[in-house]
């Protein structure tokens, strides 16, 4: 184990104890110490669940990238494992950035991206791999296994990365994010036999300066009969209400030919429309759901308290499906198992905000139902203590829905406020409503919608209130608030 490798592991061990539970989101993942941002290598190992993720120990801001690590049995309780990887060798002295994983012989091996820079400055972004058991990694000494000399001429060499690998019949294949010769991104597919010895195989699609400029943290899969690759594209130009400006999140359905390794795109659509939405990996569950988790923030939108020995947190596991030639998305079932109670309230119409008897709390899964025709308009306010709230709207007849942290309690002069369009259809609204102590998340009709924001307010703020111009119904679950305060190596 390199000398970076164990400072890091004793870093860890020193400043988890300071970190007071309560403080900790109940259901979400959370960076162990210091800075977490995007999800790496969800993968199965041992029959367990892992997930790394890009991470900085030192200190609670971006900084040379580690890998940190975690593992669960059930996609709810998390349980922290000693920092994976620390960027300790020349052709990853510059960082670690995002991979994937895989199980394979008996061991789980990790793709990741090494960055590094030449003799005059230049940066180099290029492909590894680390071999380990669930708790230590070796990395392989013929590493880099893939570098961007590979890519198709006029490709970038700077900005090659974020390998996601699956397996496939008795071969490995690897999606990764790249910029083509007009400086946007594309989307790389390489083969290998072993893990170690890798081929470019073929460009998989464009951006053509479409959707934004280079695309990170790509994934490609096989679901409901479609095929799906999800992107995170830089530098997006906002389109409508359905791409907002900056570092946003696409889905890509199409068609692939895995004899040609044709993939031929027929739609492009958010992933989630929220504040707080980046960088996604999946993963097949041993009962076969295909499993999506992401970043739960935005580049831009920093709101982690001072004093926090910890910032960044991952969002609530999602079951993912296509339908309509959508990408739907619904937390994972395993939540239920963590309900400490069920609430069924009625609404009704009145005039100002109301409140329901046993619908209270902070961190809680909610779903308000209601029909359209009856009930065109309604907002929800959640974490409500005095001046502060957070406010959800369905507003029926403009057919928008609205997420407004403006009043939330941060005072940080950050985005507050995102709009998203209502899915088309006939039958009864459902609003599904996910809320940890620092995090808002709604699924809207199914999982046809999704909407995911980070709400940092008192914690102490546990009101929630309903205005409406007609009745809807409420069903509560509040969920067990120190899942994570415990957390130890």
């Amino acid at each position: 184990m390199s000398e970076k490798l164990q400072q890091a592991r004793a870093y860890e061990k020193q400043v988890l104890p300071q970190i007071p539970g309560w403080q900790r989101p109940a259901f979400h993942m959370p960076s162990l110490v210091g800075w977490a941002n995007d999800p790496n290598g969800f993968s199965l190992y041992g029959g367990e669940y892992h997930l790394f993720y890009q991470y900085h120990p030192y200190s609670t801001q971006w900084g040379p990238m580690h890998w940190g690590h975690y593992k669960t049995k059930d996609l709810v309780k998390w349980e922290p494992v000693p920092c994976a990887l620390a960027p300790d060798q020349d052709y990853d002295c510059e960082g670690c950035f995002s991979g994937g994983a895989v199980e394979w012989q008996g061991k789980h091996y990790l793709l990741y991206t090494g960055v590094s820079k030449t003799e005059d400055g230049q940066v180099r972004q290029t492909q590894s791999v680390a071999v380990g058991d669930g708790l230590n990694y070796e990395k392989l000494p013929q590493n880099p296994v893939m570098t961007g000399e590979m890519l198709p001429a006029g490709s970038s060499l700077e900005d090659f990365r974020d390998p996601k690998v699956w397996q496939e019949g008795d071969r490995f294949y690897a999606v990764i994010g790249s910029r083509s010769d007009d400086t946007s991104g594309q989307l790389a597919l390489f083969s290998s036999p072993d893990m170690e010895r890798w081929e470019f195989v073929t460009i998989l699609d464009r951006c053509r300066n479409e959707y934004g400029k280079m695309w990170e943290c790509p994934d490609f899969f096989q679901l409901d009969g479609k095929t799906v690759a999800l992107i995170s594209p830089q530098e997006m130009q906002a389109q409508g209400l359905e791409f907002h400006n900056g570092n946003a999140n696409v889905c890509l359905i199409g068609s692939y030919d895995p004899q040609t390794h044709a993939f031929t795109r027929e739609s492009a659509t958010a992933i989630d429309y929220g504040m707080d939405f980046y960088a996604t990996q999946s993963l097949v569950s041993p009962d076969g759901r295909r499993i999506l988790i992401a970043w739960m923030q935005n580049w831009e939108n920093y709101m982690t308290p001072c004093g926090y020995k910890w910032s960044g947190m991952m969002t609530f596991p999602r079951e993912l499906h296509v339908k309509d030639g959508r990408l739907c998305q619904t937390p994972v079932e395993e939540i239920a198992r963590y309900y400490t109670g069920t609430v069924q309230a009625q609404g009704s119409a009145g005039e100002g905000f109301q409140e329901l008897e046993g619908v209270s709390g902070r961190v809680f899964d909610m779903t308000v139902t209601l029909d359209p025709a009856a009930c065109q308009n309604l907002e929800i306010r959640l974490g409500v203590e005095g001046r502060f709230y957070t406010s959800l709207q369905y507003l029926g007849q403009q057919g928008l829905f609205v997420t407004d942290r403006t009043y939330s309690g941060n005072p940080k002069d950050l985005l507050a406020r995102r709009v998203m369009e209502m899915p088309e259809g006939q039958g009864p609204v459902e609003l599904r409503v996910l809320m940890d102590k620092y995090s808002v998340e709604v699924f809207v009709n199914g999982g046809q919608r999704a909407m995911t924001s980070l709400v940092f307010g008192p914690l102490s703020g546990e009101g929630i209130q309903f205005a409406a111009d007609g009745p809807f119904q409420v069903e509560f679950h509040p969920i067990q608030t120190d899942i994570h305060e415990g957390l130890s190596l």
